[in-house]
């Protein structure tokens, strides 16, 4: 009795001190044990996967030429095909790793809940966690090989850009040259052309102020002729708005002629693309009959035929009624 109540206040003390009973859980039906705490390998990788691969090692020979450009993006396709086989390799790699660590905690929760069904408890879980502690070392320890190998990959790529950026740099160099050359040519002789036609203006403006002041002159000359005739200044505005409302007159009647001729010639197209659809419906639907006559033909041709074959069979049938007679 002694040793049987000693072994149930271990059994007790030992499930009072053990993990909660929320760190792992029981399916309803299947009774599968599954750990309940989501396990730390699992987690989805982004930067390597979903980063493009651009381009691992490529020779570049730098030399500035259209020849070595093409080579450079030529080797850098060839990189960018090399890259991502080795992205595809690295996500298999991974996923292995992310199911190693799924069934290592997976394999911890079974054999925790199993502990929990023996007699030395504390003894079983910390061999269990041992068992997966050593697992989950060389998981890591792999992990960590793996992080290292993609990242070394990743700056290779970055440097594979850098050398192809150069490369199309000096590449394009002769050309970006000489586009800087003939843009400050062509600059210059803007600037020249200014001066030649700020100069011309400097050099005609005493005629341009002689011209105003004759203009002037003749206004004023106008005038008086205009006063010595009898035309007073308010007769000149009348004679002067009446002149204007003729040509105003006269641009609207142009204006109405010219959107009736748009209107006209709008009309005239629609009734040639409605003469048009008339032509290809009536194509259409003469095609239509000939087919119809054409079936109806083949219809009475086939029903003639088949009533010559029945005329013939009924024929040879009283032959052969007769012949047995």
């Amino acid at each position: 009795m002694f040793v049987a109540s000693r072994a149930a206040c271990v059994m007790a003390a030992a499930f009072a001190l053990s993990a909660p009973a929320s760190a792992q859980s029981v399916a309803p039906e299947s009774g599968a044990i599954t750990p309940a705490v989501k396990p730390a390998g699992s987690a989805t990788r982004g930067a390597a996967s979903s980063a493009p691969a651009v381009g691992a090692s490529g020779e570049i020979n730098g030399s500035a030429n259209a020849n070595a450009a093409a080579n450079t993006t030529a080797d850098s396709a060839a990189s960018a095909d090399s890259a991502a086989s080795e992205d595809s390799e690295f996500d298999a790699r991974q996923k292995v790793l992310n199911q190693r660590s799924d069934e290592n905690n997976y394999r911890y929760g079974v054999a925790e809940h199993n502990c929990y069904s023996t007699f030395f408890v504390n003894h079983c879980l910390n061999k269990a966690r041992d068992q997966m502690r050593t697992v989950q070392a060389q998981i890591r320890k792999e992990q960590l090989a793996l992080d290292g190998e993609e990242r070394a990959q990743r700056a290779r790529k970055r440097d594979e850009q850098a050398t192809l950026k150069r490369a199309q740099e000096e590449a394009s160099a002769p050309q970006r040259a000489a586009d800087d050359a003939r843009n400050a040519e062509a600059y210059e002789e803007k600037q020249r052309q200014h001066q030649l036609n700020e100069a011309q203006r400097n050099a005609e403006a005493p005629q341009r102020s002689a011209n105003a002041e004759a203009y002037e002159e003749k206004q004023r000359q106008h005038a008086i002729d205009q006063a010595k005739r009898g035309i007073s200044p308010s007769k000149a505005t009348a004679n002067q708005q009446a002149y204007d409302q003729k040509q105003a007159d006269f641009q609207r009647k142009l204006d109405e002629a010219r959107q009736q001729g748009a209107q006209k010639a709008q009309e005239r197209g629609q009734k040639q693309q409605s003469f048009k659809k008339k032509q290809t419906d009536a194509a259409q639907h003469k095609a239509e009959v000939e087919a119809r006559q054409k079936q109806a033909a083949e219809k009475a041709e086939q029903k003639r035929q088949d009533q010559l074959r029945q005329q013939k069979q009924l024929e040879e049938q009283q032959k052969q009624q007769q012949q047995q007679q």
